[in-house]
């Protein structure tokens, strides 16, 4: 294959179209992926099984069943059900519900991780439940899963050329389409540079942020 810049300029205004698609499932994605993570990993604390029991089994069942099924039972059967969402917000959805799963382990982890003498000094200084959690357990469990957590941003970064098959069309369906029309594989390329030049400098800036909390 000869490479054709005049191919690359052509296709650059659908790339940045692609690219502000892709930043923005990934944004609000993450935000909801943390969002409701959070939520998951506090619930399968409850002591109350009616609470504890579903939400594991909704977690184990989003978690070990494939993103791409979950996509496209949120764009063609929701919506028999109830009200439809555009390509790209059920892709934001999609994202956001299936790396919720992933980011709820991590908080679990952290959880656990914070020592029982911190459990202990709340109640013993008559804390609140909230406050217990707020003041004390979240601030030290979230600081020792950051850099895990930025490694699912990393992940989801990835899978979201996956929203693609509902007709959100990221950098990666950009240049399919494109690649289609013209025949072409130079866009096709500049995607997947793209995706290093986002995904490499966020992977260097997790092991910074890795190391510095260590310290």
């Amino acid at each position: 294959m000869n490479w054709d810049w005049k191919v690359v300029e052509d296709f650059m205004p659908r790339f940045w179209d692609g690219v502000l698609v892709t930043l923005q499932a990934l944004a609000m994605g993450t935000v909801i992926a943390f969002g409701l993570g959070l939520v998951w990993a506090i619930a399968q604390r409850s002591t109350l099984r009616w609470v504890r029991w579903p939400v594991m089994a909704l977690t184990e069942f989003i978690r070990n069943t494939p993103l791409l099924v979950q996509l496209f039972f949120l764009f063609y059967v929701v919506p028999e059900w109830g009200p439809s969402m555009s390509p790209l917000t059920t892709g934001i959805v999609g994202l956001g519900l299936h790396y919720s799963t992933y980011t709820a382990e991590v908080y679990r982890a952290g959880i656990n991780a914070v020592p029982v003498g911190q459990w202990e000094a709340a109640t013993a200084l008559s804390m609140s439940k909230t406050r217990t959690w707020t003041a004390v357990i979240l601030p030290q469990a979230i600081r020792r899963v950051i850099p895990a957590l930025g490694n699912y941003v990393v992940a989801m970064l990835k899978d979201s050329p996956m929203i693609a098959v509902i007709g959100a069309l990221d950098m990666l369906g950009e240049a399919q389409a494109y690649s289609n029309e013209t025949f072409t594989q130079e866009a096709i390329t500049v995607v997947g540079l793209a995706f290093i030049v986002i995904a490499y400098p966020a992977s260097l800036l997790i092991r910074a942020l890795e190391r510095r909390l260590v310290r």
